[in-house]
């Protein structure tokens, strides 16, 4: 039997009165993803690109989206692959080449490494550009960047845009707005480290504000809408977004423990639970040890490999969600407060945090309150221009 109508026929069984797919689990939410009707009404007699990754499933099966619209008689033309890849299995930061995918032997176009956005040549028998990866939240996760560049593409060639959208697991409005002069690809925008924002809703903002680096400062973009959600609602992703990021835990405390990669501390990368532990390899630090190791999938030169780290185990930490800065204080104090050994990598921990502002306040020993005070100004004026953009009911 023909593989693409099995495919039709698993989704049949999961397909609404209204042209979507009810995700597993997930009670009245609807993806963007599975609103094929929708999706197929934008689609019709196109040629597409697709903008995804391993996080772009569809339906209680999880079908990836391009399995999806190729069953559905969709002629996709090409895929651009993000970050650690087509299939998300690259470590952090590690080259994405371009390749055929093994399955369809559709070209792969890799959107990091040497180029970070298609060209012209890339989009010349495409019409239309779809983008459905699953976001975290956290204005430094890559992913929203590699949005914003593939914007810029459209808007630059005329090619409609169209979001697929999906919630975000850290629905918060919190942390330092990023600075002018701290734009990078881990802070493309200014906007706070929480953003509490839906990817489609971020990609508005974008359009909006004439964030675009082009002449032309808006794409045609169209966002498919989720069905039953609204901000402030919880949400386990079904597959993990990246490899150093394995569980919900990981997830919620990824926005706080990210500043790290900017220091002398490890997050745990080269252990079976990144970004849920910090350690140094000295005793003093705390009783929790663990020893990095490569670990393909996850990452093949983590900090200090083979070497026994000391610190905090935070797999079971209490924690529900947001932004806090208490680790980050607890460990510049364990370190003896000793600005040059902890911030080893002081350029990248400001880009992170957008400014120099958070360093400066770390070494002047101001409490988590007094720098949180430093940051209402900006927030307050984020969170009106965050209103015009906003698709889904507030915050209560």
């Amino acid at each position: 039997m023909n593989r693409n109508f099995i495919i039709a026929i698993s989704l049949a069984a999961s397909i609404l009165c209204d042209g979507t797919v009810r995700a597993q689990g997930s009670g009245s939410l609807v993806p963007g993803a599975d609103r094929t009707d929708s999706i197929l009404a934008l689609l019709k007699g196109k040629r597409v690109g697709l903008t995804v990754n391993h996080t772009s499933v569809v339906g209680p099966e999880q079908i990836h989206l391009l399995d999806v619209l190729l069953a559905q008689g969709v002629n996709v033309k090409k895929i651009f692959a993000p970050e650690h890849g087509f299939r998300g299995t690259e470590d952090a930061g590690a080259k994405v080449t371009d390749e055929k995918d093994r399955k369809t032997g559709i070209p792969v176009v890799s959107l990091y490494g040497k180029k970070m956005r298609p060209t012209a040549a890339h989009l010349k028998d495409i019409d239309v550009v779809v983008y459905d990866i699953q976001d975290v939240g956290a204005r430094f996760y890559t992913y929203i960047s590699t949005m914003h560049y593939v914007m810029e593409a459209c808007a630059e060639n005329g090619k409609e845009m169209v979001v697929l959208d999906r919630p975000n697991p850290n629905d918060y409005v919190d942390g330092p707005v990023r600075k002018p002069g701290f734009r990078s690809f881990v802070g493309m925008h200014p906007i706070p480290v929480l953003y509490g924002l839906t990817i489609g809703e971020l990609a508005q903002m974008i359009n909006g504000e004439g964030w675009l680096q082009t002449k032309a400062k808006h794409c045609r973009l169209t966002v498919v809408r989720m069905l039953g959600w609204r901000h402030g609602d919880p949400y386990r992703l079904p597959v993990k977004p990246s490899p150093n990021l394995p569980d919900e835990q990981s997830i919620r405390l990824y926005p706080s423990l990210c500043f790290f990669e900017g220091t002398s501390v490890s997050v745990g990368r080269g252990t079976y639970f990144p970004f849920q532990a910090l350690g140094y390899p000295d005793p003093q630090v705390g009783d929790f040890t663990f020893t990095p190791v490569p670990i393909k999938g996850l990452d093949n030169q983590p900090m200090y490999q083979d070497r026994l780290c000391y610190g905090v185990d935070l797999r079971n930490y209490p924690y529900k969600g947001g932004l806090t800065l208490r680790f980050l204080l607890d460990f510049y104090r364990r370190m003896g407060k000793n600005e040059a050994t902890f911030f080893s990598r002081a350029h990248w921990f400001d880009l992170l945090a957008g400014s120099r502002m958070l360093r400066a306040q770390i070494v002047a020993n101001l409490s988590e309150d007094a720098i949180r005070e430093s940051w209402k100004q900006d927030l307050d004026a984020y969170r009106q221009i965050r209103k015009k953009y906003l698709l889904y009911e507030d915050y209560r």
